[in-house]
């Protein structure tokens, strides 16, 4: 189930990840509460719009960042991503104590490290592959779930103590922190392989990666549904606040404990998506997954008991990550190495993409109907499904 950290970078890299993984939990904790208290009544489309702040730079510049990933060194690119993302936190943390901070400069704040993580993530993806090879990269990418979703349930554990104890300042200061650790493991990694020289012009790069998709059956229907779990799918975390105040009336307390047992389920899925390895019907397993996760969407909107609704978010989480994690997977082992950076930053466009699209598209509708729950209804049953028609008209996907 671990085989994947037999590989000294890549064991090296995931302990990093995790330690930075923790602090970034720890600060959407107090970044989600820090805006609820900032806006009040507005805070459902705050929240929408930060989540469209810190994502849109995906859409923008992530083809670009796949396109450098083939071309350059992609521990370079890395360790400049997580040099913006400390500077962020830092600075965060240093408007928070002084006093001075604003709703507009959290959401500037989450554009730049959005830009960021344009060009880092791309070049992390695609370095994995390189690290543990193609046998390994399922389990490599189910680690890599586990260590990140680890972290959705230690970060706002830390965040609740940080908050109650020291207030919003401790969490975004640890956050920055946090950084040196995938900073140091980065300067650590050897005998990394290095892209060769390209002989052609970006721009003729980038569309031989996005000929390659639009050529490729699968990898289209990947790519449209990993857009489409994201935009339907991720508002369910990005509204936790919101449910957490008008839903249920409590405070940031309740919230940092759904967001435990959301951590805990992701966590849960990882680990089955590890044991579960490269299943010969990886497409199949997909979309029972994200079916299943719809429903679950389904049934958090309608539960109004506290217990219920914790259990119900555990499952969804656990549902959330099988699905993502596979969907990953098959981006990956469905690219040819020497596409792989334009591939993967193709699919995270659309994954990536999707998360503020719909945060902003959800928020903006929780304006106009008044009820958070019911929106997550109609997300949770559309994304049903559109899994179950992918399912019965096959597409070629559920047979890979």
């Amino acid at each position: 189930m671990t085989v994947a950290l037999t590989h000294r970078n890549f064991r090296l890299l995931w302990f990093g990840a995790l330690t930075s993984s923790i602090g970034t939990w720890m600060q959407k904790v107090a970044q989600a509460w820090l805006i609820v208290t900032l806006t009040g009544d507005s805070s459902a489309f705050y929240l929408g719009l930060d989540s469209f702040a810190g994502e849109a730079p995906i859409l923008l510049f992530t083809l670009v960042g796949g396109v450098v990933a083939d071309r350059r060194d992609r521990r370079h690119m890395m360790l400049t991503s997580q040099v913006i993302q400390m500077a962020v936190a830092l600075l965060l943390a240093g408007l928070i104590f002084t006093e001075a901070i604003r709703v507009w400069m959290v959401l500037a704040l989450s554009f730049v490290a959005g830009c960021a993580q344009a060009f880092g993530g791309p070049a992390y993806q695609s370095l994995i592959p390189t690290l543990v090879g193609k046998d390994h990269l399922p389990n490599a990418v189910a680690l890599n779930s586990i260590q990140f979703n680890l972290a959705r349930v230690i970060g706002p554990i830390v965040a609740g103590v940080a908050l109650a104890s020291f207030g919003l300042v401790a969490c975004f200061g640890l956050n920055g922190i946090s950084f040196l650790f995938v900073i140091a493991a980065i300067l650590a990694l050897r005998d990394v392989h290095v892209p060769p020289a390209a002989s052609v012009s970006m721009v003729d790069q980038m569309k031989d990666g996005l000929r390659y998709v639009r050529n490729s059956r699968n990898l289209m229907a990947v790519t449209v549904l990993g857009f489409i779990g994201a935009f339907l799918g991720l508002p369910l975390l990005t509204f936790l606040p919101v449910i957490t105040r008008d839903v249920f009336q409590q405070d940031v307390g309740f919230y940092s404990r759904l967001m435990t047992f959301s951590g805990a389920g992701a966590v849960t899925g990882a680990l089955i998506v590890a044991y579960i390895g490269k299943h010969r019907h990886i497409g199949r397993l997909l979309l029972i997954f994200l079916a299943s996760f719809g429903t679950a969407m389904v049934l958090f909107s309608l539960s109004r008991t506290e217990w219920l609704t914790a259990a119900i978010l555990f499952v969804a989480g656990a549902l959330l990550v099988m699905s993502f994690a596979l969907t990953t997977s098959l981006a990956q082992l469905l690219a040819p190495p020497e596409l792989r950076g334009r591939v993967v930053s193709i699919y995270m466009v659309a994954f990536r993409g999707g998360s503020p699209l719909g945060g902003l598209a959800s928020g903006w509708l929780v304006t106009q109907v008044g009820s958070a729950p019911m929106v997550l209804m109609v997300n949770g049953t559309l994304l049903t499904l559109i899994a179950m028609f992918f399912l019965v008209r096959g597409h070629g996907l559920k047979d890979v």
